[in-house]
């Protein structure tokens, strides 16, 4: 599983929001666990590790979920807008009809706007601002802390992209234009400049090719020939010199349009990450997840609504009787005599496994793995006087999750193990709690069989 800095935040984040459901003493146990997988193992904690040992089975990062998927919507929605708009603004500025050269001054001013509203999205991206509004949030995106904090930076990637392929397909336009028809170009303005001056002008705006590409620089000569005045007679002795400013306008708008862009897009992408690592290091939850990573663990007692006295006989009547399994799993150390259990079933071919507690990660995985491979019901056999857990709701819905939503799953609370005894009235009342906040119909809680504990004592 690969994260980018902005899928970290996300997950981590979502992950934060979910654990508030959570019990104190549950959260401490589940993450200190890993830090001790971790130390066994010589590796440092961390965040992305934190996040598949919770969730050992998801295949790709969560948060390309629907707030961040509606941002990538958007990015592709405007690309083709992008791209007719530039088509179009191109088709504008070149508009010729035989009557009035297209002014180069015209040109250059546009490409100037350009420049600077790529340093204005620059700028509100690095300032937090997003004066856009909600022009560039997707429906649907509320008020996610961790992705508001992204905004900002998220706007501005969306507007580099949308105008660098704006400026991309403008100036492919441009070289089309070129190609079909005969332009004619020309210089004017209201100011009184000399030939000299914008002589001046053009040839530093086209410093930086010059080595490059020197047919594309325009001589002192060409812009002597090519002014013209609205109301003064365009005939000139050479019409052809009019095409020859083609080089520098295309050269001009690749430069200064073009190759800005990509830059700032890219840089727009840098600011981003750079922004997600920073939200992720000033997380709240990221110093709470490192204080249980660093602080052992102690024996806490459970909820205060499973240390109520249930009623016996509400109890009894939800409870179910043992059904045939081909396995039975020992959950957090529980089940030392599962042979006896097995041995009163009847089933002593059936798979004794181990999970949760001092259970590595990996044999969590290799049981969830073995259960997958058959359909027959599973007995879990708990400690009915330990409340049951938030790991051991995660195990269960992995377990679902990779097998059939239709295997019977037999949650066995039991009250002694040397030997077997049954659970209290009082003890499977939790547990029955428990398996309802579960929302699953083939979770069933169990008993032992009928004098189960006496007859394993008397023999």
């Amino acid at each position: 599983m690969r994260y980018t800095p902005v899928t970290l935040l996300l997950a981590f984040d979502e992950q934060v929001r979910r654990d508030q459901a959570q019990s104190a003493a549950f959260l401490h146990r589940r993450d200190r666990r890993y830090a001790l997988d971790c130390q066994q193992a010589r590796r440092r904690p961390s965040l992305t590790g934190w996040l598949e040992h919770i969730h050992p089975y998801r295949s790709a990062p969560t948060p390309a979920d629907d707030r961040l998927r509606a941002w990538r919507r958007l990015s592709h929605l405007l690309l083709p807008v992008g791209a007719l708009l530039g088509c179009l603004t191109m088709l504008g500025l070149l508009f010729y009809d035989g009557r009035q050269q297209i002014n180069v001054t015209v040109i250059i001013g546009f490409v100037a706007l350009q420049g600077l509203l790529a340093l204005l999205t620059t700028a509100q991206a690095l300032l937090g601002w997003r004066p856009w509004g909600r022009l560039l949030t997707p429906r649907g995106d509320g008020g996610d802390s961790a992705l508001d904090g992204l905004k900002p930076q998220l706007a501005a990637c969306t507007a580099h992209q949308t105008a660098l392929v704006f400026a991309l397909f403008g100036w492919l336009t441009l070289l089309g234009l070129v190609v079909v028809q005969d332009l004619a170009f020309g210089w004017s303005t209201t100011l009184r400049t000399s030939a000299d001056a914008y002589a001046g002008l053009v040839q530093g705006l086209a410093r930086p090719w010059q080595v490059l590409w020197p047919a594309a620089v325009p001589s002192l000569e060409l812009v002597e020939q090519t002014q013209f005045y609205r109301l003064g007679d365009t005939t000139v002795a050479e019409p052809a010199r009019f095409g020859d400013w083609w080089p520098f306008v295309s050269m001009l708008w690749l430069t200064y349009a073009v190759l800005p862009r990509l830059l700032l897009a890219i840089v727009a992408r840098l600011h981003l990450r750079l922004r997600a690592r920073r939200l992720l290091r000033l997380h709240p939850g990221r110093q709470s997840l490192l204080h249980r990573f660093a602080t052992p663990t102690v024996e806490s007692v459970g909820d205060r609504r499973d240390a109520q006295p249930s009623d016996p006989s509400t109890s009894a009547d939800t409870l179910h009787s043992l059904p045939d399994s081909g396995a039975v799993i020992g959950w957090a150390g529980a089940g030392a005599q599962v042979t006896d259990l097995l041995s009163s079933l009847g089933q002593v071919d059936a798979d004794r496994l181990h999970a949760g507690g001092t259970a590595s990660l990996e044999d969590d995985r290799r049981v969830i793995e073995r259960l997958a491979a058959t359909q027959t019901p599973v007995i879990v056999l708990t400690r009915a006087w330990e409340p049951p857990t938030g790991e051991l709701a995660d195990f269960l819905e992995e377990a679902r999750r990779h097998g059939s939503a239709e295997r019977l799953i037999a949650l066995l609370p039991v009250g002694g193990e040397a030997p077997l005894q049954p659970a209290s009235a009082r003890q499977l009342g939790q547990w029955q709690r428990f398996a309802e906040r579960q929302g699953d119909s083939n979770l069933w809680v169990c008993r032992l069989p009928e004098g189960f504990g006496e007859v394993r004592q008397h023999g």
